[in-house]
């Protein structure tokens, strides 16, 4: 295979990869499995073992961003602990349920399951509503705060492989 269809299909799987993320889906990953794949073809010559691993590492905080943020946002907006749970548990389980509605699905159910999450558990513990909304909204935010910051190390991801490809 010639390099220049090599350089065309890492651009695509990273601009796939890219817009993968807000969906819920492993996009990061497949950013990453594209690199590894690319420098394995060209025999590590023109992206370096230390490049690949460089981008799993950025991939590997983005989870962690991804999922800890939901919960950090719901105990800044006043939740107790069990409402960071409840926004980490409820926005995985709202990403699962919302799979078989198509494109969107899961996006809204990881939204949507944050907030329900957090908001619930946050009544459990409280027993008055408003306060437990107010958590849940915050559970919402720092769901949209997640997503920027993954989408953000998902750019970071395919900027270092295209440079590392290309120059």
């Amino acid at each position: 295979m010639g390099a220049e269809i090599r350089v065309a299909l890492l651009v695509l799987a990273q601009v796939a990869g890219l817009l993968l993320i807000p969906f819920g889906l492993p996009g990061i990953w497949l950013q990453v499995v594209a690199l590894g794949a690319f420098a394995w073809a060209t025999g590590f010559q023109d992206v370096s073992l230390f490049t690949v691993l460089f981008a799993a590492a950025l991939a590997a905080l983005a989870e962690v961003a991804e999922f800890v943020l939901g919960g950090r946002y719901a105990e800044r907006y006043g939740g107790s602990r069990r409402a960071a749970w409840g926004a980490i548990l409820g926005g995985l389980a709202g990403a699962v349920l919302g799979v078989p509605i198509p494109i969107v699905g899961s996006v809204i159910g990881a939204f949507v399951g944050s907030f329900v999450g957090a908001a619930a558990l946050e009544m459990s513990h409280r027993g008055e509503w408003r306060g437990s909304v107010r958590v849940g909204w915050g559970a919402f935010v720092g769901r949209l705060v997640a997503t920027a910051v993954k989408s953000g190390i998902g750019v970071a991801v395919l900027a270092i492989a295209l440079l590392a490809a290309v120059f």
